[in-house]
């Protein structure tokens, strides 16, 4: 597999190898891809997360378990702070 970088992420990839970090520009590539494999792999998660609370929510409309939003605000102006 052949890589094609630009010039400035070429010259990122040089300064890992060249400051001690990684033996070579392959291990710069392997930990990015690494690390984009594991943002991906949390990315989905959280939109998972919020796809099972947003069906709680449509769940508990469904349910009946509604109030009326202007009620809501009224208790809160009464509050005291």
């Amino acid at each position: 597999m052949n890589v094609s970088l630009t010039p400035k992420l070429e010259a990122f990839v040089k300064s890992k190898v060249e400051s001690g970090s990684y033996n070579s520009s392959s291990e710069v590539v392997r930990e990015a891809l690494r690390l984009l494999e594991q943002r991906d792999a949390e990315e989905q998660l959280k939109l998972e997360t919020l796809r099972a609370e947003i069906q709680k929510g449509l769940d508990s409309v469904a349910a009946g378990n509604v109030r009326d939003g202007r009620e809501i605000f009224e208790e809160i102006k009464k509050r005291k702070f």
